[in-house]
Parts: C-alpha cells; sequence; structure tokens
C-alpha cells in the first residue's frame, strides 16, 4: 500500500515538472511581452498626442463624410489603382531600361547642342524669331493671312526654280555679269546693228533673245470676256 501511494505521488510530481517546463517560456514570453509595452507606452502616448497636434491643423477643414467619400471611391476604383499601379511599374521598369542609354545619349546631345551654340546657330534663330515678331507686331491678321498665302505661292515658285533646267539657266544668267564689260558700252544706231550682224556671238546673242521674246508672250494675262 505504502509503495503505490509513492508511485502515485512520484507521476503527480512528474506531471507538475512537465507542466512548469511548458509554462516557464510562456511565463518568460508574457514577462517579455510586458517589458515591451512598458516601454512602448510612452512612444505610443507621444505619437498620439503628435498626431492630435496635427489633426488640429486640419480640424476646421476635415469632415468625416469626405473621409467616408474618399474611402467609397477607393472602393469604386480599385480597378483603376490597380491598372494605374501596373503602369507605374513599367514606367519604372521603361526608365531602367533607358537609364544606360540616356548616360551615353545626353552627353554626346549636350555636345551637339553646344556645337550648334559655338557656330552661331541659335543666333541666328533667334535673330529669326525677332524678325518673325516685329513682321507681326507691324502687320493686322489680314495682312499676315495674306502674307501666308503669299508665302504658298512663292513655296510653289521655288519648286518650279528647283527643277533642274531652271537652276540651270539661272546659274548661266547668274554668270553673265562677269562675262560682260559694261564701261565699253556706246550707243548704238540703226548702222551700227546692221555692222554687228556680221558678228557671230552677236547674232547668236539675238536668236536667244528671240527665242526669250517669244516665251514672254505666255506672261500675257487673259483678257476676260
Amino acid at each position: 500500500m505504502t509503495q503505490a501511494v509513492m508511485s502515485h505521488e512520484a507521476e503527480i510530481l512528474a506531471r507538475l515538472d512537465s507542466l512548469e517546463e511548458k509554462i516557464a517560456p510562456m511565463a518568460g514570453t508574457a514577462k517579455a511581452i510586458g517589458e515591451l509595452r512598458e516601454e512602448l507606452s510612452p512612444r505610443v502616448n507621444e505619437a498620439v498626442q503628435a498626431l492630435i497636434q496635427e489633426l488640429a491643423d486640419v480640424e476646421a477643414d476635415f469632415q468625416l463624410e469626405d473621409l467616408l467619400y474618399l474611402i467609397k471611391k477607393l472602393l469604386r476604383n480599385v480597378k483603376n489603382l490597380s491598372f494605374t499601379l501596373d503602369q507605374l511599374k513599367n514606367l519604372i521598369d521603361f526608365a531602367v531600361t533607358v537609364e544606360p542609354l540616356l548616360k551615353s545619349s545626353v552627353p554626346q546631345m549636350i555636345f551637339y547642342l553646344d556645337a550648334l551654340e559655338r557656330s552661331g546657330v541659335f543666333r541666328f534663330l533667334n535673330m529669326n524669331i525677332n524678325v518673325l515678331q516685329q513682321i507681326s507686331s507691324s502687320l493686322t491678321p489680314a495682312e499676315m493671312a495674306s502674307l501666308g498665302e503669299g508665302m504658298v505661292r512663292l513655296a510653289g515658285t521655288l519648286k518650279q526654280l528647283s527643277r533642274p533646267e531652271a537652276l540651270d539657266f539661272l546659274d548661266r544668267v547668274a554668270e553673265l555679269p562677269a562675262t560682260v564689260d559694261l564701261s565699253a558700252a556706246k550707243p548704238a544706231g540703226p548702222w551700227h546693228l546692221l555692222l554687228a550682224m556680221g558678228d557671230a556671238e552677236f547674232r547668236k546673242g539675238m536668236g536667244v533673245l528671240l527665242e526669250l521674246t517669244r516665251g514672254l508672250a505666255t506672261l500675257k494675262t487673259p483678257q476676260s470676256a
């Protein structure tokens, strides 16, 4: 009987030891949580006081209805927000991809712009802008419209002059003053013209003049009936 009682007491003691081993970590955790709460409690109070002070600045402009409306609007636009975040991610990926290219191209662009500045391109553009400003300030809107129409027609004329045969003709006309000595020119009467007909160059010139004169007939504007 005594042996059975001792065995039962030993079993109880073993169970108590097992419970103590299980409770000990929990007690340590509870103690740590209590210490953490004691340490954080002043910080939480400071944060709450700071939040109250900050909210006091917007108290007149803040309404609870506005916050509820904002929450509802956010909930209704969750898809739009998700799409915006996806696009933002794509933009970030694009920026990361383009960054090496920008690092190499931006210095080249700066060098190119600096070359344009040193060559006077920007000064020329600035002068043109000033001229355009002066023209626009001296003309009425109707005159500006008429000038625009004239520029369009002038562009058509320049297109005609850009043809190879027209450019060749203009080049030869531009070279003509350098080949003629006008200081030796003298008054010519009918007999002088008849004598000049014996000059081959004179006859060629008269032939060109006749062809040009014949071509001038196309400049006559048709008379309206």
